[in-house]
């Protein structure tokens, strides 16, 4: 009996995004081994941890299209980027690799919307508040970045800031979680 409750489409979406995942991590790890080198100890921890949350994402997928019926491929990954130039060019292709996340979690979101599976769509929203999460962490180390000097940064203002990321939580602050109170 098939119990693949997955359209092809779907699963193959599905299996895209297990392949973007485990890229992510890749290039997160290796940003992370370049800013521990670079002598950026905090910001290395952070992206290491990052790696990490990728590979769980990656295993979430995998895991869903396993539960509903399908067969998740596991694929060779690609190399990662080339190192960046400083910690700006960093953080902004790191940005840039959430936001084009962002569209791949949207494109699931929306075919499984177009397909009425509502499973799969339910599955995605997980990812699409994730992905508001991603890109405001990276937004706000661009910004605290950009206060300490940007690509001019004094070396105190990037030891400062540094050891500041490096403490930081892995969870940004939504806008839908304020309150008069907290905001």
């Amino acid at each position: 009996m098939d119990t693949n409750r997955l359209s092809k489409p779907i699963e193959d979406i599905l299996n895209k995004q297990v392949k973007k995942e485990a890229d992510a991590a890749q290039t997160y790890l290796s940003y992370a081994a370049w800013a521990d080198s670079e002598g950026y100890a905090g910001v290395a921890n952070l992206l290491f941890r990052h790696s990490g949350e990728e590979r769980n994402h990656m295993m979430k997928v995998i895991g869903y299209i396993q539960e509903r019926g399908g067969r998740a491929r596991i694929t060779a990954l690609v190399a990662p980027p080339k190192d960046p130039k400083n910690l700006q060019e960093c953080f902004e292709k790191i940005f840039q690799h959430e936001v084009d996340n962002t569209t791949a979690i949207y494109e699931i979101v929306n075919l499984s919307q177009k397909e009425k599976d509502w499973a799969t769509w339910n599955f995605g929203q997980w990812f699409v508040k994730e992905q508001i999460e991603e890109e405001t962490l990276v937004m706000d180390l661009l910004d605290k970045l950009k206060i300490a000097g940007g690509p001019k940064a004094s070396n105190a203002s990037l030891l400062y800031l540094d050891n500041k990321i490096g403490k930081q939580e892995d969870d940004a602050d939504l806008a839908r979680d304020a309150s008069v109170d907290n905001p």
